[in-house]
């Protein structure tokens, strides 16, 4: 019996955002891999944002931050990384040999745990790197590796993880590199241009990929489908996403599965004046959160480690880790790591624009997710237990955000006839006026997780609340107003 959805564009574009994905906000991602054994990367250059500022992609390449790029990171003659790996390793040991370490470390793995802390912390999806650029399947594909036997591990690491974060009422999702696969392109990426020019188009590898993608879909049932650096061109994206929404009618797709054909540019892409201009296009497009080209179809777009600055009507996910790495990365401290602060004020910016935040953590090969991380987890987690019912979910006011008399940052977010005010800050008297706004004289306003009322009076420039006392610190400090005020244009 054919399904809902058929394999055009016209028929995927009716596929609608479920709620679930809107109401969720925060997901956790995982990447874990071959990269998790050496587990190193630079850190001296900041995070990939601020490395690309000072450098461009050519020169953040050779010293890149993100440590799921070790292999790549490796092949660049004179990296950090390379001295780093012949060092510790000896010039003899190959990317290729982690497998053993990999597969011997995961054994000690336990996804329960992980379920847990992520239920624990508020988190409502999880997303696993199922197979990384580096090639390496962490699930007992039907479709091995045609260059390299058993680059696969042994335990279902993916399955495992779907049935202990489903039994704890949170969705699974998973992510997949369609568009690099350093073992059918062995070339290192050194440059802007490479960026858009490695991945692989032979009709093998299109194959491999979508068949690897069916198996995913059809085994697993993922409730997102996270594609990432592209597709290949000669894959039938209409068919691949019908199937997926026809098998998970709720699911979402993000919107890296994008297609661009550079194989005509290659040989342009040797002029020093073009390479130039690519560099500088590719980098000021990714720092302002344009990581991906027009894609046909998505359901929410992720920018990276960056955040969009307005009030976006179509839904988006922002993603990044607690320091300046994905994969696992022993050089990274506390400097190098987001404060409770900042990640729980970061993150309530994301919701009032309309955004999900897919937080990633970076366990070692044995599954152990290091303390500084665990920390910071902990840290977001007590604060949504107090404050989740300004987060979940919500929806965007007509404005994101606003400033209190005092001078603090507020970011707003509703739900039905309550309009949740979230101060990034903590007021250091007994009151707090929002400003432009006018509230209706039944209006009742609260701190969310009590009952007790709060005192309020309406003022020419705005609602003044009144507390008992000096609030305690908190990062983020939200009031719960029912039924709303308006807000007053100044």
């Amino acid at each position: 019996m054919m399904g809902k959805y058929q394999p055009t564009l016209e028929s995927i574009t009716n596929h609608s955002l479920p709620d679930w994905y809107d109401d969720a906000k925060l997901g956790i991602f995982v990447h874990y891999g071959l990269y998790s054994v050496p587990g190193w990367a630079v850190v001296s250059e900041g995070d990939i944002i601020a490395s690309l500022k000072k450098s461009g992609w050519a020169g953040s390449l050779p010293v890149n931050p993100y440590a799921e790029w070790y292999l790549n990171t490796l092949r660049i003659k004179g990296s950090p990384t390379a001295e780093y790996h012949r060092k510790t390793y000896g010039a003899e040991f190959t990317y290729d040999d982690f497998t053993e370490g990999f597969n011997k470390e995961n054994e000690k793995w336990n996804p329960e745990a992980w379920a847990v802390l992520f239920e624990r912390i508020g988190a409502r999806y999880v997303v696993l790197t199922s197979k990384h650029c580096e090639s390496f399947n962490l699930w007992p594909t039907s479709y091995p590796n045609p260059f390299k036997k058993n680059y696969t591990a042994k335990r279902d690491i993916v399955g495992e993880l779907a049935s202990a974060v489903r039994s704890h009422k949170m969705r699974m999702g998973i992510y997949y590199s369609g568009g690099y696969d350093w073992c059918f392109n062995i070339k290192p990426i050194t440059t802007a241009a490479d960026l858009g020019l490695s991945v692989p188009q032979s009709l093998e590898y299109v194959d491999y990929c979508t068949n690897h993608w069916h198996e995913l879909i059809d085994r697993y049932q993922p409730s997102v489908m996270w594609g990432d650096v592209g597709y290949p061109v000669k894959a039938d994206i209409p068919e691949l996403f019908s199937h997926y929404y026809n098998k998970v009618p709720d699911g979402v797709i993000n919107d890296r599965f994008y297609q661009v054909d550079l194989g005509r540019m290659g040989k342009l892409m040797r002029l020093p004046g073009l390479r130039t201009f690519v560099d500088r296009t590719l980098t000021k497009a990714f720092i302002e959160g344009k990581t991906t080209a027009p894609s046909l179809h998505s359901d929410f777009t992720t920018p990276e480690y960056t955040s969009n600055p307005g009030l976006l009507e179509k839904k988006w996910e922002t993603c990044r880790g607690l320091g300046y790495s994905f994969g696992y990365n022993r050089n990274e401290t506390s400097e190098h790591m987001l404060s409770v602060k900042d990640l729980v004020q970061m993150f309530v910016d994301i919701v009032s624009r309309n955004g999900n935040l897919l937080l990633n953590v970076a366990p070692m090969a044995d599954g152990t997710i290091p303390t500084l991380q665990l920390q910071r987890l902990e840290g977001l987690g007590e604060w949504l237990a107090v404050n989740g019912e300004a987060i979940f979910g919500t929806r965007p006011w007509h404005t994101a955000e606003g400033q209190t008399r005092e001078g603090i940052d507020v970011r707003f977010t509703q739900k039905a006839d309550t309009l949740y005010a979230v101060l990034l800050g903590t007021p250091s008297g007994v009151s707090v006026t929002l400003k432009d706004m006018w509230a209706d004289p039944e209006m009742e306003v609260k701190l969310p997780g009590t009952d007790i009322l709060l005192g309020w009076r309406q003022e020419r420039d705005g609602i003044t609340i009144l507390f008992p006392s000096s609030p305690p610190y908190s990062p983020a400090l939200a009031l719960k107003l029912t039924p709303k005020p308006s807000k007053v244009e100044s």
